[in-house]
C-alpha cells in the first residue's frame, strides 16, 4: 500500500505535461450538406441554416458543409447566421463551389466566421463593401453647416462597423485580416488561387469527394475546445429546404409579394363592383395574406407600403370622383414610387423591380380609368329595365283617349305590352307620349312635345 501511494505520487498528475491537459475531441458521424445555389442571403436563408445547425448537431455531425454560391443579401441576416456559426458545436465547413460561384458581400462574412473555409477552381470571393440604405443613386447634399456631406457620417459608421467585423471574424479564424478590410473598404475581390495563397481560406477542394478527403484530419477550435475532423469514409446527408421554407423563399422575393398585393387589390375591388361574394374576392383575399406573409420576413420600408396603399386609395377615389385623370396620374405616381420604396434593403437583389412595378403601375392606371370608371357611370346611370327603367321612355298610344272624370284615359304599348295610361290632356290613336309616372298598372303620360 505504501508503494503504491509513492507511485502516485511519483507518476501521478504532478507529472503531467501542459500538452496532455488539452483534450483534443474527434467529430465522428455523418456529414451534413446543405447548398445555397445563387441566392442572396435572407431571413429565409438564415431560418434554413439555423435548422440545418440544429439537426446537425441533435445527429452528432462530423461536420456540417455549408456550400455556397451568393451574391450577397440583408446585414441582419447576414449577423444572425455569423452568430450561430460561431456559437456551433458541430463544425462548419464553407465550401464555395461549384466552380463559377461566388462569396460576394454577405458571402464574405460567412466564409470567414466558417471553422473551415474552401473553395472550388474558378471561384471567386470579396467585394463586401456595404452599400448605403436605401441604395438611391445621387450625391448626398452637402452639409453647410459642417462642411460635409449629409449621410456621410452614418456611412462611415456603417463602413468602420462592418471592416471592424471582418478583422474580428478573420482574426478569430487566424485569417489574414488585412484582406478582410480591403474586401470591405476597396471592395477587394480575389480567384480561390489567389485567397489561398493570401491566407483567405484553408484550401481548393476540386470537387466534394476531395473536400472530404482534405477535411479529415484537420483540427478545428469549437466553443467547448478544439476537435479533429474524422471525415473520410463518412455518410453524406443532404439537408434540403423543405416545403414551407421553399413556399417561404418564393413569397418573400419582393416581386412576386408586391404582385400578390396588386393581385389582391384587384381582386377585392371587383367584388365590390359586383353582387354577393364570389371567386374573385376569395382569390384576391388569399392573394392579400399570401403577399403579406411573404412582407413579414423581409425589411419593410413603412413609407413605401403607405404609398402604395395611397395610392390604391387614389384609384378608387377616380371611380367615385372623376378627375379627368388626375386622381389615376398620381396614383400611377405614387404606386412606382411605394413599390420601388418597398423593401429597406441596401442592395438591389431584394428590392421590387422596376420592369415589374412600372408595368402593373400603367395597368392599374389603364383599368382605373377605362373599367373601373365605365362600371361606375353604368352604375350611375338611369335604370334601363323594371318599372324605374320605364319612367322618362318614349311609348305610343294605342287607341284615342277618352275624357273621364276631368283626365283622358286609354292604352299605351309600353316595351311590348298594353297599359292602361292617364294623361292631362287628349291624345290621339298612334301620338307618341312619355311616361311620367306609374301607380300600380296605370301610367301617368303627357305629350311628346
Amino acid at each position: 500500500m505504501i508503494l503504491l501511494i509513492l507511485a502516485a505520487g511519483v507518476f501521478g498528475p504532478a507529472q503531467q505535461t501542459p500538452e496532455a491537459d488539452t483534450l483534443r475531441v474527434e467529430t465522428r458521424g455523418p456529414v451534413f450538406h446543405m447548398r445555397l445555389d445563387d441566392e442572396p442571403i435572407t431571413p429565409v436563408t438564415a431560418r434554413y441554416i439555423e435548422r440545418a445547425l440544429r439537426e446537425a448537431a441533435s445527429a452528432r455531425a462530423a461536420c456540417l458543409v455549408l456550400e455556397l454560391d451568393t451574391p450577397g443579401g440583408l446585414v441582419t441576416s447576414t449577423q444572425r447566421i455569423v452568430k450561430d456559426i460561431l456559437g456551433s458545436r458541430v463544425p462548419v465547413v464553407v465550401y464555395v463551389a461549384p466552380p463559377g460561384a461566388r462569396a460576394a458581400s454577405a458571402g464574405v462574412f460567412i466564409t470567414l466566421a466558417s471553422h473551415v473555409a474552401t473553395m472550388a477552381p474558378g471561384t471567386h470571393i470579396g467585394a463586401a463593401h456595404p452599400v448605403s440604405i436605401g441604395g438611391m443613386p445621387g450625391t448626398p447634399p452637402a452639409d453647410t453647416t459642417s462642411g460635409r456631406q449629409q449621410g456621410g457620417v452614418m456611412e462611415e459608421k456603417i463602413l468602420n462597423d462592418a471592416v471592424a467585423w471582418a478583422r474580428s471574424l478573420a482574426e478569430l479564424r487566424g485569417r489574414n485580416a488585412e484582406w478582410a478590410a480591403l474586401a470591405v473598404t476597396e471592395s477587394r475581390s480575389i480567384t480561390a488561387t489567389e485567397a489561398v495563397a493570401e491566407n483567405v481560406i484553408d484550401f481548393i477542394a476540386e470537387d466534394f469527394d476531395d473536400l472530404l478527403a482534405q477535411l479529415d484530419g484537420r483540427e478545428v477550435t469549437l466553443p467547448g475546445g478544439p476537435a479533429v475532423l474524422r471525415t473520410a469514409g463518412a455518410e453524406v446527408r443532404a439537408v434540403p429546404m423543405w416545403w414551407g421554407e421553399q413556399l417561404l423563399a418564393v413569397l418573400s422575393n419582393p416581386n412576386v409579394a408586391f404582385l400578390l398585393l396588386m393581385f389582391g387589390f384587384y381582386g377585392v375591388l371587383f367584388e365590390f363592383y359586383t353582387p354577393g361574394w364570389g371567386v374573385g374576392g376569395t382569390l384576391g383575399a388569399i392573394c392579400l395574406v399570401l403577399g403579406f406573409f411573404g412582407l413579414a420576413v423581409l425589411p419593410i420600408n413603412y413609407a413605401g407600403l403607405l404609398l402604395i396603399a395611397l395610392a390604391l386609395g387614389l384609384f378608387v377615389a377616380e371611380a367615385f370622383f372623376p378627375s379627368f385623370g388626375a386622381l389615376t396620374l398620381g396614383g400611377v405616381v405614387c404606386l412606382v414610387l411605394g413599390g420601388l420604396m418597398l423593401v429597406d434593403s441596401p442592395t438591389g437583389l431584394l428590392r421590387v423591380s422596376m420592369a415589374v412595378v412600372v408595368p402593373v403601375a400603367l395597368a392599374t392606371g389603364a383599368i382605373t380609368l377605362f373599367l373601373v370608371g365605365g362600371v361606375v357611370k353604368a352604375m350611375r346611370g338611369r335604370v334601363q329595365t323594371g318599372s324605374e327603367g320605364m319612367l322618362g321612355s318614349e311609348v305610343v298610344a294605342h287607341e284615342a283617349f277618352v275624357p273621364v272624370e276631368g283626365r283622358y284615359r286609354g292604352m299605351v304599348l309600353a316595351h311590348g305590352e298594353l297599359w292602361q295610361a292617364v294623361s292631362a290632356a287628349p291624345v290621339a290613336a298612334g301620338d307618341a307620349v312619355e311616361i311620367t309616372d306609374r301607380e300600380g298598372l296605370t301610367l301617368f303620360v303627357k305629350a311628346v312635345k
